[in-house]
């Protein structure tokens, strides 16, 4: 995993959409599209939670216990497809998912994923001591666990971090419309180019 703290061309326009559309509780919601083990895809919406420190690695958080965590082991490549409503721009980051479990080796990555339990409000993690996601459902007095510690992660919960190599980025307001593609080399360089829509 590349923890290179120069920030990317791409991440101050996607810094200014987040601020204009800011008054917009949806603006931190993207869909995350996976791969399956057969082959097909898999897309959901997933929460935004930042960058990681001063790096280019989108935060995310799943479920071990969930399919999405299965599809990342066997395929770590992804797409997120984020559209600001506001401003009518449209962000496609493509990169490899790193999976921050429970068991991962680094002590500098297991405090970023401790971190982002305590972020949580109490709804979203009460959600990780749910029964298992994807199941047949039981009865409803299984979803009414408490927590009894805030500030240590279940063994199930998982910070994804999201290493871009590829942002499309479209703004559909204009006649004609902007489109810039930013795409990292082996040298973790960015280069940006302007593009037809």
């Amino acid at each position: 995993m590349n923890f290179e703290l120069v920030l990317a061309p791409w991440r101050s326009p996607l810094a200014r959409a987040l601020h204009r559309n800011r008054s917009q509780p949806y603006s931190r919601y993207f869909q995350l599209a996976t791969v399956q083990t057969d082959g097909r895809p898999a897309n959901r919406t997933v929460v935004f939670r930042g960058f990681l420190g001063d790096t280019n690695l989108l935060k995310i958080i799943t479920d071990s216990r969930s399919q999405k965590f299965d599809q990342i082991l066997h395929q770590p490549w992804a797409e997120v497809c984020w559209y600001f409503t506001v401003t009518r721009e449209q962000f496609r980051i493509a990169g490899e998912l790193s999976v921050i479990d429970v068991n991962h080796p680094n002590s500098q990555l297991q405090q970023a994923r401790q971190m982002t339990w305590q972020d949580l409000s109490d709804n979203a993690r009460v959600q990780f001591a749910w029964p298992h996601p994807g199941k047949p459902r039981d009865n409803q007095e299984t979803f009414l666990s408490s927590l009894s510690d805030p500030n240590t992660p279940l063994a199930n919960f998982c910070l994804l971090l999201l290493d871009p190599v590829q942002v499309d980025h479209l703004e559909l307001r204009g006649d004609p419309q902007n489109r810039w593609s930013y795409l990292k080399d082996n040298s973790h360089t960015w280069s940006t180019t302007a593009i037809n829509p």
